[in-house]
């Protein structure tokens, strides 16, 4: 059965965000940041090519109604450099050096931005999430698989601020402090909230941030851990969740074509 196409309301943009094992997308509110519709997955085909995925974007934006000049921002798991991938995360390694906005936009038949997906998550919790109001920087960590972080200053993204492979203590950070480590090893929560103290207050000694964000699902939990960590900065959890990557896309996306984003 085809699904019905939903039209989409003035002052929206469309945001997708691509993963490893799904494909979801809808439109977004830039005034509230709110999913202006319901939003659509398909499942991330396999191998996760450039074609592929760029056809099964395509085929995610056909089941809405996105009118000419509406701003379409992706998220992609990987380090994003002025749209082209310089990594791979969880899809075919033949992304590497491709742009994902040549190939997605051509797919598509109109503009795309692309965006680092934590970057993507990162900024949609600044304007719309736990970090709306906040002046100065910002720094977001996702702690899941691996960590990913994203540094916003006064509103502004900087772009590809990969801070979950910095080397602390001779070792990868994430491959400590992340929750797959803490889930691996067996570690209590407050074992893990001592590495955690050790990755954010080097974190915090090099950036001085004036508030930290939490996401990844491991957020849902936060009052197991956080008020376990002793820093200077506020750290509290992210709100937005699973819809952060669509929202911040579509923000960017939006911002890039010079439409208002307004929160």
């Amino acid at each position: 059965m085809t699904p019905t196409r939903a039209a989409l309301p003035v002052a929206s943009a469309f945001g997708v965000d691509i993963g490893g094992s799904g494909i979801k997308g809808a439109p977004v509110d830039l005034a509230t940041g709110r999913l202006a519709k319901g939003r659509e997955r398909i499942a991330t085909p396999q191998p996760a090519t450039p074609a592929a995925v760029a056809a099964t974007v395509a085929e995610l934006l056909g089941r809405f109604e996105v009118p000419e000049g509406t701003p379409v921002g992706v998220t992609f798991p990987a380090v994003v450099h002025h749209g082209v991938a310089r990594s791979a995360a969880n899809v075919d390694s033949s992304w590497i050096g491709t742009s994902i906005e040549d190939v997605v936009g051509s797919a598509l038949g109109r503009p795309v931005h692309a965006v680092n997906d934590a970057d993507a998550a990162g900024y949609a919790e600044v304007r719309y999430g736990a970090a709306a109001g906040t002046r100065g920087v910002v720094l977001v960590v996702t702690l899941g698989t691996g960590i990913g972080t994203a540094l916003i200053a006064d509103g502004r993204l900087v772009p590809s601020f990969e801070l979950g492979h910095l080397e602390i203590d001779g070792v990868d950070a994430e491959t400590r402090a992340s929750s797959a480590a803490r889930e691996r090893e067996g570690l209590s929560w407050q074992e893990w909230a001592e590495r955690l103290q050790r990755y954010f207050g080097v974190l915090e000694d090099l950036l001085s941030p004036d508030l930290f964000v939490v996401g990844g699902g491991v957020s849902k939990q936060a009052d197991q851990f956080l008020p376990l960590l002793d820093l200077r900065a506020p750290i509290v959890p992210a709100r937005l969740r699973n819809a952060a990557g669509i929202v911040g896309a579509a923000a960017l996306a939006a911002r890039a074509a010079g439409k208002a984003v307004t929160a």
